[in-house]
């Protein structure tokens, strides 16, 4: 039809499985297994519902001084986004805009090149080593921008800070953004570096490390320009996109440091545990930092090993991919989530 010549289309990013069974295990979108702060299911029975009817508060200042307050930085260096996919959004919409392409490594998260295929951004990606870190010299070359995620998704393997600031400071004339979903589990952030370079954006959730998936929470750290830009995209888009109780809820999350140190460092102890045990079963894997493994086993092919657990009511991630078609993404559970994939897998190798 003629009408479809101007649409403009891109093959969409794909989420995992979202099942609702009971007695599941589901251990394939990295949602943390644990409560969000206590703080945060007072205040949800507290909320004025009357309070609903208003339009909330377009700066989200409640939650922008929490967060600028925990990360020690000015409120105006803090942009807040309903997830952390919004704001790496409105990331790519405001500061890749040139036409040279933006680079990010070529095992990634898979929302990299729906925004730049959506926004009509060149890219180019760059392969990760052998043992699936970054190398720096890749992103040494003429660019419109870079993103990584760090520790990277699927693979979980963190860089340290020398490489990324080998990166930034490579690139000063365009915005390096550092997606940190997962770097609470076991990772340096590069929020340090932002006193030195003026084109470094740091992204972080709280669907992962703060226990607030449902809430989709995300945010940005940056230089006040940076902010200030992104601010001027979002007004000029929507204006009130968090809502009241997200503001409200977030704010609390963020003020209990205790519990999220809590739940984080259970999380992290968890998954050395389950590395350990998968090692024994004949896995192997990348050195994950983040809250999921990514493993491969040498007799078991992963899509058989998917839908055997699939079958289980035990749900993973899989991805029939190029370079990652024999690993599965495994989220880090709780205890005897773990326990009871790890009895499966046991009794899965002892039968075949």
């Amino acid at each position: 039809m003629k009408w479809e010549e101007n649409v403009r289309r891109t093959v969409p990013y794909v989420a995992g499985e979202q099942p609702n069974k009971p007695g599941m295990i589901k251990l394939n979108t990295n949602e943390c297994p644990y409560p969000p702060a206590p703080g945060v299911e007072r205040l949800m029975r507290e909320i004025d519902c009357g309070a609903l009817r208003l339009y909330p508060d377009p700066d989200t200042a409640l939650l922008v001084n929490a967060l600028a307050d925990y990360y020690r930085v000015k409120p105006e260096q803090v942009f807040v986004g309903v997830g952390s996919d919004d704001v790496l959004s409105m990331s790519f919409l405001t500061f890749f805009n040139g036409s040279s392409p933006i680079l990010f490594p070529d095992i990634t998260y898979s929302f990299y090149d729906v925004w730049a295929e959506l926004y009509r951004i060149p890219y180019k990606t760059c392969a990760l080593a052998e043992d699936w870190h970054i190398r720096p010299q890749d992103y040494k070359q003429p660019n419109g921008g870079i993103i990584f995620p760090n520790p990277n998704a699927p693979t979980g393997v963190l860089e340290p800070l020398e490489v990324v600031e080998e990166i930034v400071a490579a690139n000063r004339d365009v915005v390096v953004i550092i997606d940190e979903a997962y770097i609470d589990f076991g990772g340096v952030s590069a929020l340090p570096l932002l006193e030195k370079y003026d084109n470094l954006m740091i992204v972080q959730t709280f669907s992962k490390s703060r226990a607030m998936a449902g809430m989709r929470i995300g945010f940005a750290i940056g230089n006040e320009k940076l902010i200030r830009y992104l601010n001027d995209a979002k007004f000029s888009f929507n204006s009130y996109t968090m809502n009241l109780p997200a503001q409200i809820l977030g704010a609390e999350a963020v003020r209990d440091a205790a519990y999220f140190k809590e739940i984080t460092g259970r999380i992290a102890a968890t998954r050395e545990r389950v590395k350990g045990e998968l090692h024994k079963l004949g896995f192997s894997f990348p050195d994950s930092k983040a809250n999921f493994i990514f493993a491969s086993h040498p007799k078991y092919p992963a899509e058989q090993l998917f839908w055997a657990l699939r079958e289980a009511d035990i749900y993973v991630r899989y991805w029939n991919k190029p370079r990652i078609s024999d690993f599965l993404r495994i989220t880090v559970g709780t205890d005897e989530q773990m326990d009871r994939l790890l009895g499966f897998l046991t009794e899965y190798m002892q039968e075949g």
